[in-house]
């Protein structure tokens, strides 16, 4: 199903997540969704989905578009799952709080079809973990073209060896500015625990 450009813009403004964590000069190129298939489960943009359904590393789903761009055969892209809400939207302390860095995806060239992983996490998926009653939190995937030549992290990069206590106050745009990354999508759901 394609998703209007228009409508993934309005979706990311309405919700914040443009400009919060997304420049305000953001058009989309690329569209996707992200699912868990052992879950049955897909995030539409916006979507509210349990903690539950969204712990295992997803796949990405990559959907036709109205507008110009679309996927380059040739390119490399990193997706990159951020929450600004941490530990609340309220007082996010903690946001950006670092999910998942995942480098060297290979996007089809045509159709809805499923990207492919061609190397490791430099940041391995960690699934949401809203603490209870402190509302609902956004989960932003992030879709950035790499250069030509992919993305080379540097072994010290704090993306893939800084631990869990470098996942906190990370800055999505500046990583893609630190490594010449272009953002081409974005997505995003909302998960909470209630008290």
């Amino acid at each position: 199903m394609s998703k209007s450009v228009t409508a993934v813009v309005n979706a990311l403004k309405s919700s914040g997540a443009i400009p919060d964590v997304i420049p305000q000069s953001f058009t989309p190129s690329i569209n996707f969704n992200v699912f868990w298939p052992s879950k049955g489960k897909e995030a539409t943009i916006g979507e509210a989905l349990s903690k539950e359904s969204t712990q295992e590393e997803p796949e990405i789903k990559v959907l036709p578009t109205d507008g110009p761009g679309g996927t380059d055969a040739n390119a490399t892209y990193t997706m990159v799952m951020t929450d600004p809400d941490a530990p609340s939207r309220q007082d996010p302390k903690w946001g950006q709080f670092r999910h998942w860095v995942l480098p060297g995806l290979k996007l089809p060239a045509g159709g809805s079809l499923q990207a492919q992983k061609t190397k490791p996490a430099a940041t391995p998926y960690m699934g949401p973990a809203p603490p209870p009653g402190s509302g609902f939190h956004r989960y932003i995937f992030l879709l950035f073209q790499e250069p030509a030549g992919g993305l080379s992290l540097p072994t010290d990069a704090t993306e893939s060896s800084g631990g869990e206590k470098s996942r906190p106050k990370w800055n999505a745009m500046t990583f893609a500015e630190r490594n010449q990354l272009k953002l081409v999508g974005a997505t995003f759901f909302q998960t909470e625990v209630k008290e």
